[in-house]
């Protein structure tokens, strides 16, 4: 039997970790020559959402895509975020499609979600009636599949699934060395989706890149299997191998990452019992490492009232968890700007209800500050 997505390829391209100039800004010239790449060989998925870097993400899809392929030669998938300032009552539940359509001039998507369900956060949808919205959106041709993401239990997700079944897809964050987690509950989140029928889009498949920086000790293990394949490709092949996907999305920051990934999945092979395997000791080494599994998604930066860089601190704590170069992890702090760093934490814990991993971030924050600062 088929099911929704089924034929779209199985890379998504996502707009939330964009190249950037040296100078700031997005990097038009290359995101162009990147979808010009993704599309040229035959990949149609792009992913952004209207929270994403203050809608420059958004605005870039216009840029980049829209404005230069015909509409039904892709498919788009945007974001509804609650509770936003400003949207208090259902009927300004509405004012963000209206924007993401007007920063896209997509006229319509062909998936929308709504955006990081978890714990407390599932009631503000219900209570502002963003269910009811998007059935509505859908009868209006807005969009033409709606569903959510999800960063919570396995019951949870059941629970949800049964309360709304009218759900098309969820997209889930699964990988290698979240499978087992017992926070992210990548399989059991998966298998709830084979249950209930529901096709799954797969977000962060490389961790937030952080199954590609581990230690050269960990590489060299997939190395010795494979030698021309790159450490990104195993995590990759991972996701697609399951069944059941519209795709998996991946958050490429460079020409040279997009073409890796491409090429690779474009003559695509299931894992096999001796990869999975071999993955398996990857995953009982990276247990041994006491690193901290933020993924980068920000979505703590965006509550945070003192606009703590909290995402950047974690990548130089990480760095020096792995490498254990404490001058150096120093000088890569200092590029933090002062008021973004730290020290300037109120621990009012809005990042901590927010964080899709469950990370104790106020306690993270105080170590990083007692290595690296303020």
């Amino acid at each position: 039997m088929s099911y929704l997505g089924e034929t779209i390829p199985k890379l998504g391209f996502g707009y939330m970790r964009l190249p950037r100039r040296v100078e700031g800004g997005y990097d038009m010239k290359m995101i162009c020559d990147m979808v010009d790449y993704f599309i040229g060989n035959g990949f149609t998925y792009f992913d952004t959402a209207y929270v994403y870097d203050g809608g420059e993400s958004e605005k870039a899809i216009y840029e980049s895509l829209v404005s230069r392929y015909p509409r039904e030669s892709f498919q788009l998938a945007t974001k509804l975020k609650l509770p936003m300032a400003g949207i208090e009552t259902a009927d300004a539940v509405g004012m963000e499609l209206e924007k993401s359509l007007e920063r896209t001039g997509a006229g319509y998507f062909d998936f929308y979600l709504l955006h990081a369900l978890s714990g407390a956060g599932i009631e503000d949808y219900e209570r502002l009636g963003a269910w009811d919205f998007v059935r509505r959106m859908k009868e209006e041709g807005k969009i033409r599949h709606y569903g959510f993401s999800f960063h919570d239990s396995a019951d949870k997700l059941e629970a949800l699934l049964q309360k709304h079944p009218d759900a098309e897809f969820v997209q889930l964050q699964i990988n290698y060395a979240d499978w087992e987690d017992a926070d992210v509950q990548a399989r059991k989140n998966y298998e709830v989706c084979q249950k209930y029928g529901k096709p799954v889009v797969i977000m962060e498949p490389v961790k937030g890149g952080n199954l590609v920086t581990f230690k050269e000790e960990i590489k060299d293990m997939l190395r010795a299997y494979n030698p021309n394949a790159s450490i990104a490709s195993w995590a990759l092949r991972f996701c697609a191998s399951l069944d059941g996907l519209i795709t998996v999305l991946s958050g490429m920051s460079s020409f040279e990452q997009l073409k890796d990934n491409v090429d690779m999945m474009k003559n695509f092979k299931p894992l096999c019992a001796e990869e999975y395997a071999i993955l398996q000791k990857v995953r009982e080494k990276l247990a041994e490492t006491d690193t901290i599994p933020c993924t980068a998604c920000r979505y703590c930066t965006e509550v945070c009232p003192m606009n703590i860089d909290i995402p950047r601190i974690f990548e130089v704590a990480n760095g020096y968890k792995m490498y254990g170069n404490l001058a150096g992890s120093q000088r890569t702090y200092g590029f933090i700007p002062a008021q973004r760093r730290a020290n300037v934490c109120i621990e009012c814990g809005a990042c901590e209800n927010t964080c899709p991993q469950h990370l104790p971030i106020r306690e993270l924050l105080k170590e990083a500050d007692k290595n690296f600062g303020g």
